[in-house]
């Protein structure tokens, strides 16, 4: 399935979470961090007021609770506004 975000919205998928053990401990899935890091994988075609700065294969950081989850064939991914994007990787 392919998907297009609309006006200035962005497509991204997030960086897998990092694997953390503590004294021999596992961290379970629900107890870690979520990423602040993904890869844009489409974006809008930007509104007459905001033009489009993200491009497709931008490596970028975002706010913690930015974005709506979407599933994918069973791929997870954030679409948000291009204005909650914090920073571009470069």
């Amino acid at each position: 399935m392919k998907i297009q975000p609309l006006a200035d919205r962005v497509l991204i998928k997030p960086a897998a979470a990092e694997e953390k053990t503590v004294g021999g401990i596992i961290i379970p899935d629900t107890a870690k961090e979520k990423p602040l890091k993904g890869s844009v994988i489409a974006v809008g075609n930007g509104t007459k007021d905001e033009e489009m700065v993200l491009k497709a294969e931008d490596t970028v950081l975002y706010g913690k609770y930015s974005g709506t989850e979407v599933e994918l064939d069973g791929e997870k991914y954030l679409i948000m506004r291009q204005s909650d994007v914090l920073a571009i990787l470069q």
